[in-house]
């Protein structure tokens, strides 16, 4: 097989550039070592920066997004018993967010792809990148027992943070950086309407906690916990007893609960690879970076990988100039940097941190009083929150 440009990895990240490089023109690949069901299983992010939602748009996937997601002006943090406001509309000169699950915006993808007869190929076992600094690169993965070699001009790595991508890269050239919190997120999707029309992020004595959805009849509700919690620890009524107790009672009061349709424990980690490129092979979202989900990064800033690689290839195609690609790294890691500082400044003010001293804790409760008495730091976490320009 013989294409442009090979994308391991066929999640949003790697379908997103495919279908953005295929309206162009430019022929791509996808391989993915899971079938497609179980792409579609995993339960991730739902708020989008509005540049998502563009680059979406421009791929032609953004119809049933823009019917069926929900614009949110701001959110809400409960702290001591009460609820402040958090007015992003306001504080960001007019934006907002985006609510659309990461879900159901992979399967739109999935179906554009499948509209134009773009190459995806699931079940591809044993991915590996070959010549990577020469200029004729190629991927080689297995199918049917078979070795499928894809002879291509770049690959592009978007196969998460346990995929072979950034393993590709000699461990001389690689520089990782990582901080691992003491503490996960239990999350259950529940078939209940939200108990609020906005986000909730929850400071709490016991714990963080977070109220979302997906929709107006799908929640989705976190609680922090201790890295030795197993998800068969926590039963539905357990989830939902501990998080009552940490919403204020106005929220408690009101929260529908049921069955859950999905439990599961994700822990936190802020982690960052550099470089983001080598030689022909270029990395992209959980490959090269991952964040708490506290600020709701992660999407987003694979977002703005592909869009910065996306309009680099397309230089390189359609006007010869290289500059794009061999600046990508630079640029992509720029931002990622100012998404993984915001996204640890969130997650430390609005944590428990179980081994932190009596004067951190204090600075913590500081941090926070000092963000509901300055419009200045709600205008900081408003004009991060919704999205620096790519």
């Amino acid at each position: 097989m013989k294409v442009q440009v090979c994308i391991i990895g066929g999640g949003p990240s790697g379908l997103l550039l495919s279908q953005l490089l295929h309206l162009k023109g430019i022929d791509t690949v996808v391989l993915e070592k899971y079938s497609r069901d179980h792409v579609l299983a995993r339960i991730r992010a739902g708020v989008l920066e509005h540049g998502f939602a563009r680059l979406m748009r421009e791929a032609q996937c953004g119809e049933r997004m823009d019917r069926e997601g929900e614009i949110h002006r701001g959110f809400e943090i409960a702290h001591d018993g009460v609820l402040s406001h958090i007015d992003l509309h306001k504080h960001s000169g007019g934006n907002s967010v985006l609510v659309y699950g990461q879900t159901e915006l992979t399967r739109d993808l999935y179906e554009a792809r499948d509209r134009l007869g773009g190459k995806v190929v699931h079940n591809a076992e044993d991915v590996t990148p070959h010549d990577l600094t020469s200029d004729r690169p190629y991927v080689t993965y297995q199918a049917n027992g078979a070795t499928v070699r894809v002879d291509c001009d770049y690959i592009v790595g978007a196969d998460g943070f346990h995929g072979v991508s950034r393993r590709s890269i000699p461990k001389d050239v690689l520089r990782e950086y990582e901080k691992v919190y003491p503490f996960g997120w239990l999350g259950v999707l529940s078939r209940t309407k939200p108990v609020s029309p906005e986000l909730i992020y929850v400071k709490h004595a016991r714990g963080f906690a977070l109220c979302s959805m997906r929709s107006q009849v799908l929640s989705r509700y976190y609680v922090q916990v201790p890295l030795t919690d197993k998800v068969e620890d926590w039963s539905d009524d357990a989830f939902w007893t501990e998080l009552k107790r940490r919403l204020p009672d106005e929220v408690a009061g009101r929260l529908v609960t049921g069955p859950s349709i999905e439990k599961s424990i994700a822990p936190l980690r802020s982690f960052v690879a550099e470089p983001m490129s080598y030689g022909r092979l270029f990395l992209a979202g959980d490959a090269a970076h991952i964040v708490p989900p506290t600020g709701a990064r992660g999407l987003n800033s694979a977002g703005s990988d592909i869009y910065y690689l996306y309009h680099a290839l397309l230089g390189h195609y359609q006007q010869g100039d290289d500059s794009g690609l061999e600046g990508y790294s630079a640029k992509a890691l720029a931002r990622i940097w100012k998404a993984q500082r915001f996204s640890w400044w969130m997650t430390m003010m609005l944590h428990r941190f179980p081994d932190r001293s009596e004067y951190e804790d204090r600075l913590q409760q500081t941090e926070l009083e000092y963000l509901f008495s300055s419009e200045t730091a709600q205008r900081l976490l408003a004009e991060n929150y919704v999205g620096l320009p790519f």
